[in-house]
Order: structure tokens, then C-alpha cells, then sequence
């Protein structure tokens, strides 16, 4: 019996997928991946008796980093992120380990089948998983991808009897655009990161982020706030009659619409006498054209226009409602309707609909008007519903989008909107003027019966015959004034960037997320996008040193070149160095003119020098300014050093504690009700130690063996939480609620020791035997509020195996900077790693953190 893999890029799709195809027999496991279960199931495999084991990943398996010495922001020149730096693929989550999980479940596996999304991301997942896999399925014959666009049974059941080959080529074609996006992007990022945060203190952002996308993007939405700014308004005047017939008053328009000069107007104006005289009625028949087949343009541009919601959000929610099975998958550029798709078939589910089911047993009766010709672009079809919902099964936003995803699907299959149309044409004395008039057919069929935003209203006029003269009921001057282009709004952004080819439709709303979350434009009232003051002089900033940097022009290129990659017409490594030595020579020429953007900086935000409270002194023995805007940092005036502070927390200054490395003052770093540790701004930013490289360091990750806040000294026992490599280690400043928190940064465990203790310490000097932890010496004043056994004023013991401390420790979890969801208790006494060296903990790199500083985002 052949074992077939079958792996889904998410465990919501390896569930309903395997439900579809076993019939509903699939027999869900968890194993290794708590996040990646396995749904066995037996059946036949082309032709043959098999045994399916179908699981997931959880997106990409991997993400492309540099290695850890090019992570330090001080110490890596930006230059050599282009050539020079190696880069490696990580795991993107440790945590659901499905790396171990795939290469577990692949062995004696004989064929694999790849059900990742059909799209150029999902073909680069394909061969991540293939990577994985490979020892124990080698064979080419036996690996075979899934083509559908739908969680349907017919759409399934096809895609298993037409299986295919994996693309190498699309997958090169998204490993092209991540090895540039990340070079490029963290380049320009990081210098000009430090260089401006290192020169104004109100400077609010922690990354001054450039990206291939992202900059452009926000260069459409300063160019309009440009053209509103720079726009003087004009004063204008028309001459606008009024006429009346029948009860019914019109009011023609001047077919010279409006002239700038009131002299020439009034002149004419004066000719205007006498009766208005009909020349000539034109009557006909018109029609408003039903919608074509929804993309995904153009469903981001309707969500934010009509529903009020973010690109970003309409996707998040279009992908809950794929993976749910209710409509077809939501990245797609194709207008036009497949030949075989079942359009029948699935306007037959929405038949019992109460909002629109009468409309769609009337067209199914009257037969389906045939869709508009659109563009097949090959990926997959237009977005569809795929299974009946209400909004009691939905709800929300869900409910929002699934119901305009079915009326637009409905209206393409709907008759046009007919009307009929009325043209006059008047001349009063020597000018002409034009009236036009409409009247909707009243009781047929159309689109707008079920899209009621697009409905028309009728604009009834008097019946006019040729030749016909009518009195002037009415005959004004009217003076106006020419109004600026408003803000663009998202559904205009989107459609500039479809037009430039900046972005793809599944990353469109991530740009546009982008500029938003890193404050560099907002969202306004009618979801319009309008720069903020940053935002605005980055942009003349690369205006004034290189166009290219902010202009769509450079992006096409790119984007072209990695389309032939897709395409197998161009080799990856040759569009790669290509487009590296273009930004290489552009990024070159950014540092040597980098004045001419700080000469807008420096008329809108305020210098270092100026801002900021002191805090703490300097090795050179000044005092240090302490600036809490984003990032918050400090800055030595006399030195003029900036130095970096971990995020998301307080600084305060620790009791005129001094390194005894620098002689720089301690400070104390906090988390809003989480775990405090000591740290030194020298030390932090620049580790003196070979075996921390590549990261910041507090004093609870220090190997000094003697200074007495350093891990050594205080490192208690090993962290708890049996997924942590950290090590628990006194907090010194926690008296009088003493307590041993642990040292890895992402780790929240905090252990809280018995009150009424006056002084604690670490004795490294006395080792446990059982676990080789460092025992606690705890002390106590007073006998009578003594905690102690037999209310002793002292005691030593480790935490882990003394019959007291074992039991009057309290673990809880703190808020911390970057929180993990972890589980984890107490580790046997036995075999535990405590001692007395530090271990430290997995620490971020030097400089600002901003998760989204990945090359997906840029």
C-alpha cells in the first residue's frame, strides 16, 4: 500500500480538505506541531490502495535573515548588505516546530502531494516543504501539486485527478524578490535610521523605514497632498439659465461651461435675450453595463468605497471565509469567467437567499445574461460565493463582504440597466446650451435590482419638440471659485498601484498597512489617506536626491524582471545582481547627499541637544539626556553619542550603580507589571563579550564574574517554563517583594519569594548537589514577621530541592515586550542546567525593533 503526504498551508484547509476528500472518514492526530495536526485517512491513489496522512504548515516555513554578524546596526557597515552578507533561512515559527513535524511524518512515505495556495507564494512553500522532505521522498515521479481555487467538493475531487508538477520557477521568483527586498530595504532602513534618530530628539518612530513598495506607495499619496497644497484656486463665471414647462423646471448648461474673465461673460450675457429656442431633440436608447467578474483589485477598492473597510482587513477577512469554504480564493487577477466554471451551479445555492433569492429563481427562468469579456490571467478565476450563508451564520464583517461578493456575482449574470436617454439642444441669442434627460425602464429585470448602490435615478424632462421656443424663466450670472483635488482615498491608491505595478494583489493592502502603522500617512473620514509631516518629508526628501527611489519606475523594472524569472525567461542570480548594483550605486549616492533630506528634517523636528531630561551619567562623567519619544533612547550631549534602550517599557536611573567595564551609571529597565533587570547603555548596545554577538545585552545575560549585577552573580537556578532556555535570576531591586525573574527576553515567568524577607542573596559559592543550582541565602531582621521556618532570622537553600523553598515559591506570568504564547512547569530536580555561568537568553538585534522590518513587508 502506497503512504501518500498531503500538506495544506494551513491546518483550517488540512481539515476541511481532508473532510472533502475522505468523505468525512479523516481521523484527526497531533504529534510533534501542536499547530500541525495530521488527518489520516485510506482510499486509492492513482490507482492504487493508499494511506493519506494530510497536514500543513502555517504559511512559509522559512524566512530569509542576515546572518548574525551583519545583525548589529553599530558595527555593520550598510554597504556590505548588498554583496558581502550572507543570508540564511530561518524557521519562521520555532514554536509550531514544523520543520521536525514534516520530516517526522514524511518517513515511509512514499509520494507527496502539495495543496499550498496557488499562487507564487504558495509555489515557493512548495518547494520549502520539498526541501524538508527530501531525504525520505526523493523521487520526482512521487511529488505532484494540487491546482484548485475553491474548498468545494467537485473543485477538490478535480484538482486530485489532475495533479501536476511544482513551478521551480515561481518559486525562484519570490526567493528573488525576498533576497532583494531584504537588502535593499534593511539597507536604506538602517542608515537612515541611526542617522536621523541619532541627531532629533521628537523624532516619533522607531524605524525610518524606506522599501522598494512602500516608498513609492506613499509617494502617490504626498504627490496629491502635494498638488492640494500648491494648488490657487481661480475665481470663474457661467451663464446658467432657467427654464419651465409643464410644471417641470430644467436648468440647461452652457456649452462654453465657465470662462475666467466676468467682462467677456457679461458681454455675452448681454446677447442672451429674447425666448429660448429648441434646435434640435435627439431620443434614444442607453443602457449602464452590469459589473464584470470580481478581481481582487477591485474587491478592495468596492470594501473600502462602500463597506468602510481596510484593504488589509478585507483580505484578513476574504481568507477566513476562503478557508471556511464560503467563496473561492480571494487572490486573483482574472476578470473573466472560466469556460468550465458551473455558473448554474452555484447561482442554484443562492436560490433560498431571502434578500436575493427571488431575484435569482426569476434570471434562472429567464435564462443568464452572458458575462462581460474580462482578462483570464491564467491564476485563478474570478472571486465567487461557493456555499449559501446567512448572516446568522456569519455575522460582522463576514456577513458584510460574503453578501456583496454574491450580489456583485449575481449582477455580472444579471441584464443590463436600460434607460431611455434625451438630448436638447437650446441657443438663447447667440450661445448654445445642452439639457439632457433620463427615464429608467420601470419594471424589467437589471443588475441593480440586486447591487442597489449602482440603482440610477430617473431625470424626467418636459417634452421638448424642435423648434419649439420657450419663455426664460430665469437668467443668472453665477460666479464660482475652482476647488483643489481632495486626498486620495484608498480605493485611488489602489488603483495608481495597479496601474504602476507597484505591489501584487495580494500585497497591496500590506503596503498600504505599512505606511500606515509606521505613522508615516493616516486614514481620514472617507477613508481618505493623508500624509503626515514625516511622511511628507521623506518623500521630498528622495525627491530632492534621487526621483528614483520614490518613483513606480524602478519597482516595474524589477517587477518585469522577476515576472521573466517566473516565466523561465531569466536566470535568478543574473536579476538579482542586476537590480542589487542599481540600488547598490543608488544607496551609494543616498549617504553622500543625505544633507539635503536633513535640511526638511531639520525644519520640523527638534535636535537631540534640545530635547530629553537627564538621567544617568556618561563614561565621560556628563550627564546623559534621556529621550522618551519612539524609540526612546539617550543622547550624551558632550560625547554626542546616542545610545539605544529596549522598547515598550520605563527607564529609570538604579541608585548610582556603575559598570565597572565603562564606568557608565546602571540603569533600570520595566515592563508595565512585568519583570525588571539592570542594564548598562554601553553594554547593552555593544557587548563586550565574544560569546554575545550580534544582539544587546542586559546585565541579567552579563558573564562578568565579579560585578554585582551580572547574571553570574545573580543567576539562581533554570527557568521553569520547560520550552525556555533562559535562567532565573534574582532581582536585586524587587526588595522588599523579592522575586527571581527570568532572563531570556521573550520569557515572562516571574518567581515570587516568601515576604518578609529584608535581604536576599545568590551564594555561588554553594552549589546544590542534586541539580547544580546556586542556593539562595535569604535574611531576616525580625523574628516575630519571619517567614522562615521556626521564624529564623536566616536560611540557604536551592529553590528547586530544599523541603521549604521548594514549596513557599509562587510562580506567575508578567507582561512582557514581546510575549510568546508558552506552556511550561516545573523541571525535575534531577539533571536541570543551573550553575554558575550565564546563559543568555535570545536576544534581538542591535537596534530599533520593528517586527515588520521582514523583506514581505517592503
Amino acid at each position: 500500500m502506497r503512504t501518500v503526504l498531503m500538506v495544506a498551508e494551513k491546518p483550517m484547509l488540512a481539515d476541511a480538505i481532508s473532510k472533502i476528500l475522505s468523505d468525512g472518514r479523516a481521523v484527526k492526530h497531533k504529534r510533534i506541531s501542536s499547530a500541525c495536526p495530521i488527518f489520516e485517512y485510506t482510499g486509492t491513489f492513482r490507482g492504487q490502495p493508499a494511506r493519506f496522512k494530510f497536514t500543513c504548515t502555517v504559511g512559509h516555513v522559512f524566512s530569509l535573515d542576515f546572518h548574525a554578524k551583519y545583525q548589529n546596526w553599530q558595527t555593520t557597515d550598510e554597504e556590505t548588505l548588498f554583496f558581502d552578507a550572507q543570508t540564511q533561512r530561518k524557521e519562521a515559527s520555532e514554536n509550531a516546530r514544523v520543520v521536525n513535524h514534516l520530516r517526522q511524518e514524511s518517513k515511509g512515505c512514499t509520494d507527496i502531494v502539495l495543496w499550498l495556495d496557488c499562487d507564487r507564494e504558495g509555489e515557493n512553500i512548495c518547494f520549502e516543504v520539498l526541501n524538508i522532505v527530501r531525504s525520505n521522498i526523493p523521487n520526482w515521479s512521487n511529488t505532484w501539486r494540487a491546482k484548485f481555487s475553491a474548498i468545494t467538493k467537485p473543485d477538490l475531487v478535480r484538482a486530485m485527478n489532475n495533479l501536476i508538477k511544482p513551478d521551480e520557477n515561481q518559486s525562484n521568483a519570490v526567493d528573488a524578490r525576498q533576497e532583494l527586498d531584504l537588502k535593499v530595504g534593511i539597507a536604506f532602513s538602517r542608515f537612515q535610521t541611526k542617522y536621523f534618530q541619532g541627531k532629533y530628539g521628537n523624532l516619533d518612530a522607531s524605524v525610518v523605514s524606506y522599501g522598494p513598495c512602500q516608498t513609492p506607495t506613499l509617494g502617490f499619496t504626498v504627490q496629491r497632498h502635494d498638488e492640494i497644497m500648491n494648488f490657487k484656486p481661480e475665481t470663474f463665471w457661467r451663464i446658467s439659465p432657467t427654464l419651465t414647462k409643464g410644471g417641470r423646471t430644467f436648468y440647461p448648461d452652457w456649452d462654453r461651461n465657465r470662462l475666467f474673465d466676468k467682462g467677456v461673460v457679461k458681454l455675452i450675457m448681454e446677447s442672451c435675450k429674447g425666448k429660448a429656442r429648441v434646435t434640435s431633440v435627439n431620443t434614444k436608447r442607453d443602457a449602464k453595463a452590469r459589473p464584470g467578474a470580481l478581481n481582487t483589485v477591485e474587491l478592495l477598492k468596492i470594501a473600502s468605497k462602500t463597506l468602510g473597510m481596510s484593504p488589509h482587513h478585507t483580505m484578513q477577512t476574504a481568507e477566513r471565509l476562503y478557508t471556511s469554504g464560503y467563496v473561492s480564493y480571494p487572490r486573483t487577477e482574472s476578470t473573466m469567467y472560466p469556460p468550465s466554471f458551473d455558473l448554474m451551479g452555484v447561482l442554484r445555492d443562492q436560490q433560498s437567499n431571502s434578500r436575493w433569492g427571488d431575484h435569482v429563481k426569476a434570471l434562472i427562468d429567464r435564462g443568464l445574461t452572458r458575462p462581460k469579456t474580462g482578462t483570464d490571467m491564467g491564476d485563478h478565476p474570478p472571486i465567487t460565493p461557493m456555499r449559501p450563508a446567512s448572516e446568522g451564520s456569519l455575522g460582522g464583517d463576514e456577513w458584510r463582504l460574503y453578501d456583496y461578493i454574491t450580489r456583485h456575482f449575481i449582477a455580472s449574470l444579471s441584464p443590463d440597466m436600460q434607460f431611455t436617454r434625451t438630448k436638447a439642444i437650446l441657443t438663447i441669442g447667440t450661445e448654445t446650451f445642452t439639457v439632457v434627460g433620463r427615464t429608467m425602464d420601470k419594471g424589467k429585470m437589471s443588475f441593480a435590482d440586486v447591487l442597489p448602490y449602482a440603482k440610477v435615478e430617473d431625470e424626467i424632462l418636459p417634452e421638448l419638440h424642435q423648434g419649439e421656443l420657450l419663455d426664460l424663466s430665469k437668467l443668472e450670472l453665477y460666479e464660482g471659485e475652482t476647488s483643489a483635488p481632495g486626498y486620495l482615498t484608498e480605493a485611488d491608491l489602489i488603483g495608481k498601484m495597479e496601474k504602476s505595478g507597484i505591489g501584487t494583489d495580494a500585497s497591496i493592502p500590506t503596503h498600504i498597512n505599512n505606511i500606515c502603522d509606521r505613522g508615516y500617512c493616516a486614514v481620514d473620514s472617507g477613508r481618505t489617506m493623508v500624509p503626515t509631516p514625516l511622511g511628507i518629508i521623506l518623500v521630498h526628501g528622495y525627491h530632492k536626491i534621487d526621483d528614483e527611489l520614490v518613483l513606480p519606475l524602478v519597482r516595474q523594472n524589477v517587477e518585469r524582471e522577476v515576472t521573466k524569472i517566473a516565466d523561465g525567461k531569466a536566470n535568478k542570480e543574473e536579476v538579482v545582481e542586476w537590480t542589487l548594483r542599481i540600488f547598490y550605486a543608488k544607496f551609494r549616492f543616498f549617504k553622500l547627499n543625505i544633507e539635503r533630506m536633513d535640511v526638511l528634517m531639520e525644519a520640523s523636528f527638534s535636535p537631540l541637544a534640545k530635547s530629553g531630561q537627564p538621567i544617568s551619567r556618561c563614561s565621560c562623567n556628563r550627564y546623559m539626556k534621556y529621550i522618551d519619544s519612539r524609540p526612546q533612547r539617550l543622547y550624551c550631549p558632550h560625547c554626542e553619542q546616542t545610545h539605544s534602550l529596549p522598547q515598550n517599557g520605563t527607564i529609570r536611573h538604579y541608585q548610582g550603580k556603575v559598570c565597572p567595564l565603562d564606568k557608565f551609571e546602571l540603569l533600570l529597565f520595566t515592563v508595565q507589571d512585568g519583570k525588571t533587570y539592570p542594564l548598562c547603555p554601553q553594554c547593552y548596545n555593544d557587548p563586550p563579550f565574544e560569546s554575545i554577538t550580534g544582539k544587546t545585552m542586559g546585565c541579567n545575560e552579563c558573564p562578568h564574574p565579579t560585578c554585582e549585577m551580572s547574571a553570574v552573580q545573580n543567576t539562581v537556578t533554570q527557568c521553569p517554563d520547560e520550552k525556555c532556555p533562559g535562567y532565573l535570576n534574582l532581582d536585586a531591586s524587587s526588595a522588599p517583594k523579592w522575586r527571581m525573574v527570568c532572563n531570556t527576553s521573550w520569557c515572562n515567568v516571574i518567581v515570587k519569594l516568601p515576604k518578609g524577607a529584608s535581604k536576599v542573596k545568590v551564594d555561588t559559592q554553594d552549589i546544590c548537589p542534586e541539580c547544580e543550582s546556586n542556593k539562595l541565602v535569604i535574611t531576616c531582621k525580625d523574628a516575630d514577621k519571619s517567614p522562615l521556618p521556626g521564624k529564623a532570622l536566616k536560611h540557604s537553600g536551592c529553590v528547586n530541592c530544599d523541603a521549604y523553598l521548594s514549596t513557599a515559591l509562587t510562580e506567575v506570568r508578567g507582561r512582557m515586550t514581546n510575549p510568546r504564547n508558552r506552556k511550561g512547569g516545573k523541571k525535575g530536580k534531577k539533571g536541570g542546567k543551573g550553575g554558575k555561568g550565564s546563559k543568555g537568553g535570545k536576544g534581538g538585534r542591535k537596534g530599533p525593533k520593528d517586527e515588520k522590518m521582514g523583506f514581505d513587508t517592503f
